[in-house]
């Protein structure tokens, strides 16, 4: 009879980890990508298809409060800053970059390491930008994007890894290329033809740095989503257009109301006209 296999003890070593602080500065400007509120209701309750009246009758587009539904906001008030991004941005970036990095895979830096919290501060002052953009439907059908775009950010991470299978400089490496050849925010290296959301890791006693931080904290934050400055020439022109042309066609739309009325009052004067003398006919 064979001899009775010997069963061995499987041991499993204690894993460290530890944390690191990174201070980020914007490298090219940052657009933030929040899901627009609209798509969330469609999702939550569609409304079904509109008729041409009630195409017509409603507003396609509302660019202020496109722009002011664009960043995730952080609702505290003693936070440093309104304008936050998801703190997996920072991750999905470190990830992106293992791609292109011997030594790793992305899926096993998905699991060694994370960004702490939800949401990570973003200091700096938004602007309004309006771009065209390529629907997702089959024919990419084109449209018009209101988004805040920062063009001087800077942020402040706590990556959180496991020490025992990926070293510090290791995850300050992985950053570094995060950086320049992923980023965050929409229109990002990673998707292609964009350059926007790139960044660099500098010293929290960066001048740069601090300088962002005391001019884009969280009261010129609101005051810039309450009265916001157009990012470029394209966007002032969309924009002043776009209330020329609401005013134009509110005016239009009271005009036909009241020709409407105006129609009505008269046939329904003719009306009791007519009435009264087929009265005074038969009497």
């Amino acid at each position: 009879m064979p001899a009775k296999a010997t069963e061995k003890l499987i041991q499993v070593n204690p894993i460290e980890t530890n944390e690191l602080t990174a201070a980020l500065i914007g490298e090219s400007p940052l657009i933030l990508n929040r899901p627009a509120r609209k798509a969330w209701e469609q999702l939550l309750l569609p409304s079904g298809r509109k008729n041409a009246a009630a195409r017509e009758s409603s507003l396609k587009h509302n660019p202020l409060e496109e722009y002011r539904a664009s960043p995730y906001c952080i609702s505290d008030e003693s936070a440093p800053t309104l304008l936050a991004v998801m703190a997996s941005a920072f991750k999905g970036a470190m990830m992106t970059a293992a791609l292109d990095l011997p030594g790793t895979n992305k899926s096993q830096i998905g699991r060694l390491l994370y960004v702490v919290g939800e949401h990570v501060p973003v200091w700096g002052v938004p602007q309004l930008v309006m771009s065209v953009t390529r629907s997702a439907d089959i024919n990419r059908t084109p449209d018009i994007r209101t988004r805040a775009i920062v063009p001087r950010w800077a942020s402040l991470i706590e990556i959180r890894h496991v020490r025992t299978l990926v070293n510090e400089m290791s995850v300050w490496n992985l950053l570094t290329a995060a950086g320049t050849t992923a980023g965050i925010g929409d229109w990002r290296p990673e998707k292609g033809k964009g350059t926007f959301g790139r960044f660099r890791i500098v010293s929290a006693f960066d001048p740069e740095f601090v300088a962002i931080c005391e001019s884009g904290g969280r009261a010129a934050q609101v005051a810039a989503l309450e009265r916001p400055e157009c990012y470029d020439d394209d966007t002032r022109e969309m924009l002043a257009w776009f209330e020329q042309e609401v005013v134009a066609r509110g005016k239009r739309a009271r005009a036909a109301v009241d020709v409407e009325a105006d129609e009505d009052v008269e046939e329904r004067t003719n009306g009791a006209d007519a009435e009264a003398f087929a009265l005074g006919a038969t009497s």
